[in-house]
């Protein structure tokens, strides 16, 4: 039975879904279209919306791809590599890989959701080494794995709401931040965290179709000619000149990296001290690239690696803007408010989380990215909560709104494995080579989402923080 929906369903998903960047172009006439018969948006007033966000969210889509390039650089060192082989000794079958490409993806990700490419570059040389993966399962393997994120250091809204000075502070619907205790450390948190580390590898075992006809990762090979690319060793040492110069020792010298990277590492221990252990993008990104450095060993090397990271993100390049531009669309027109108005106005005490989490996957969908969508929807569904847990005393309204603000980001992250975006950070690494679309992948998502959304919807209701 399993078999059989997860094939019906990869089915509607091969027929249905378009390109992700046609589908983004959907979303976009769709917003504008609820806008305007809704709420009766001028068409100006949404066109309008719509270019004024569209070039809001560049500082995060310039981070994403940063998250990417200095992530896969990282993947690519030979560090990793030979972790990477090690590992790979002791996977024999297609079940094993899927097992361990979840396991490991989940752990990954709850560093930084950008070391999903860590998982990609996994999972691709388990593809080759090991005969009868079934290669688009083994793609959705790695874009579910990355949901465990939401959980973990990179998690987004728990980060905002423990910033000092945030919007929401500045706009008077906060008194003071919320500590990590009511968010990430709490009892809720720990709970999801085993549902995806503990669960979710169990899951993906019995989910594995039944069929025979899979796609494996050398039948979809487009060039099946063996090419023997060099290592970045080499590439490296091929680009000197044939005499001794002053250029090619910068170029493969340790001594300029060395202190790059004691600069980097300083700056990272003085980051740590001075605000504890407080991660945002920016800091990850610098992690990343000082990593990267340091594995690689000279600049050319690094500067090789980076090129290579980067040979495939234009899909981020030229997609965010008009995600960012649906968001312009909902906040400037009042339709994402209107949307958490109406979901906290049928809210009650012991529903509220329960809505919120259905806000969160909903809105996702138009605006796939967690601190956008909480920028949209989050102001009012707080107030609502604070509405709600009137006469209460202030920690317990304290910890509502913390209820409510997670079960944003969990139903956010959720929805996410049925909203193609976000495989864009996997596709410039697992279609290399190959044809691949969202519409080959998503079908097989559609039970772990249903799964999914029940235990949380559980979770989320009935475990204390």
């Amino acid at each position: 039975m399993i078999t059989n929906f997860g094939e019906k369903s990869t089915k509607l998903f091969e027929k249905y879904m378009p390109n992700a960047f046609v589908f983004a172009m959907l979303l976009t006439i769709i917003t504008g279209l609820i806008a305007f018969i809704w709420l009766e948006a001028s068409p100006m007033d949404i066109i309008r919306g719509w270019y004024d966000g569209f070039y809001s969210l560049l500082e995060f889509g310039m981070q994403i791809v940063l998250i990417i390039i200095t992530g896969f650089a990282i993947a690519l060192s030979p560090f990793v590599k030979n972790g990477i082989d090690k590992l790979t000794n002791y996977i024999k079958t297609p079940q094993q890989v899927y097992f361990f490409v979840v396991l490991i993806g989940t752990l990954l990700s709850l560093i930084s959701f950008g070391w999903i490419v860590i998982t990609c570059v996994l999972a691709r040389e388990l593809a080759i080494r090991i005969k009868g993966v079934n290669y688009p399962f083994l793609v959705a393997c790695v874009y579910f794995s990355g949901g465990s994120w939401v959980t973990g250091l990179s998690s987004s809204i728990p980060l905002l709401l423990g910033t000092e000075n945030n919007y929401l502070i500045e706009s008077g619907i906060l008194t003071d931040i919320i500590p990590t205790s009511y968010t990430l450390g709490s009892g809720l948190s720990f709970a999801m965290m085993a549902l995806y580390v503990l669960f979710a590898p169990l899951m993906i075992v019995f989910l594995i179709p039944k069929t025979k006809n899979i796609k494996q990762l050398d039948d979809m090979l487009e060039d099946k000619t063996v090419k023997k690319e060099l290592s970045i060793k080499e590439e490296a040492f091929s680009m000197n000149l044939s005499y001794k110069s002053v250029s090619d020792k910068l170029n493969n010298g340790v001594l300029l990296l060395i202190c790059i990277v004691l600069m980097g590492l300083t700056y990272i221990i003085y980051h740590f001290y001075t605000n504890g252990f407080q991660l945002n993008f920016n800091i990850m990104i610098f992690i990343f690239l000082i990593t990267g450095l340091a594995l690689h060993k000279t600049p050319m090397r690094y500067v090789i690696a980076m090129k290579r990271s980067s040979s495939n993100v234009s899909g981020i390049l030229y997609q965010y803007p008009f995600y960012a531009g649906i968001m312009g669309i909902m906040l400037y027109t009042g339709l994402g408010e209107k949307l958490a108005e109406i979901m906290a106005s049928v809210a009650t005490i012991e529903t509220y989380p329960f809505f919120a989490y259905v806000t969160g996957g909903i809105v996702n969908f138009a605006i796939p990215s967690a601190g956008g969508e909480f920028a949209v929807v989050g102001p009012s569904i707080i107030n609502a909560v604070k509405v709600i847990g009137e006469g209460l005393p202030a920690n317990e309204v304290t910890a509502m709104i913390s209820r409510a603000s997670l079960s944003i980001a969990y139903g956010e992250s959720l929805s996410n494995i049925l909203q193609p975006f976000y495989l864009l950070l996997v596709f410039p690494i697992m279609e290399t080579g190959i044809k691949i679309q969202a519409r080959d992948v998503m079908g097989y998502l559609v039970i772990p989402f249903v799964v999914f959304f029940i235990i949380q919807s559980l979770l989320i209701t009935y475990i204390p923080l």
